[in-house]
């Protein structure tokens, strides 16, 4: 696909524009730091885009300041007492040395224990809680594909679990595969369910259009509102530390 990227200083902004083979023009301000993103049709003046982003430019603020105001975890240690968050819900970490195998358990839904030998850095540390919220996830995917395939009539073949620092999830449409950001075991499981959603709408159409978001509302009515719990939530250390 025919696709031109820029990046222009309009208001004192920087101002991503994205010009390719689409219909409708959009306007986007994305997380964590309210970047600006414009998406337009490839005969789109740079003149008319620079006044649809003055137009919107009191909305843009508006974003970026909720954006600002966002609660945002400093770097985890994995100690005892510290702050972890699953399926939405926030736990208290009660870290427990082991000569045994080292692993994860819910207790009574406000602790969450990990099992871990007595010298375990950091990173091994990391690395247990990681597995802990893929297997999670992996057990929540298969009934969710499976209600909204019969919803929308679409077929997944693949969904696959990664960690992304920008994306929620991403789509292959030619291969049927979905690929959902392991930091989505942090939050409610129908934020989980928008974004399997938003990517199986993507096997119907590629690109984020009118048609897309006729489809996706189609499919899931409420989506807009789970996409804003989804913004809104408590973000992660590697949601926004490596992009500031």
């Amino acid at each position: 696909m025919n696709t031109k990227k820029t990046r222009t200083i309009i208001c004192d902004l920087e101002i991503e524009t994205v010009k390719k083979d689409i219909k409708n023009i959009h306007v986007g301000v994305y997380p964590p730091n309210g970047r600006v993103r414009v998406a337009a049709p490839l005969k789109t003046t740079d003149e008319a885009i620079k006044l649809l982003v003055i137009s919107k430019m009191p909305w843009i603020k508006k974003q970026q300041l909720k954006f600002n105001q966002q609660e945002r975890q400093t770097k985890r240690e994995y100690v005892s007492g510290e702050s972890h968050y699953f399926l939405g819900n926030r736990y208290r970490l009660n870290v427990i040395q082991t000569a045994v195998k080292p692993k994860i358990e819910i207790k009574r839904k406000t602790r969450i224990n990990m099992y871990v030998k007595t010298q375990a850095s950091l990173e091994e540390k990391e690395r247990l809680m990681d597995i802990f919220y893929r297997s999670e996830l992996k057990k929540q995917i298969p009934a969710l594909v499976c209600k909204w395939e019969e919803i929308t009539g679409l077929q997944v073949k693949e969904v696959k679990i990664k960690k992304m620092k920008t994306k929620w999830g991403t789509c292959n449409p030619k291969y049927q595969r979905i690929w959902i950001n392991l930091e989505l075991a942090k939050k409610p499981l129908r934020c989980l369910a928008y974004v399997l959603v938003h990517e199986m709408t993507h096997l119907k159409e590629k690109h984020h259009n009118e048609q897309f978001e006729l489809l996706l509302k189609s499919y899931m009515p409420q989506w807009d509102q789970c996409k804003q719990e989804l913004s809104s939530g408590v973000l992660g250390y590697s949601e926004w530390a490596e992009q500031n």
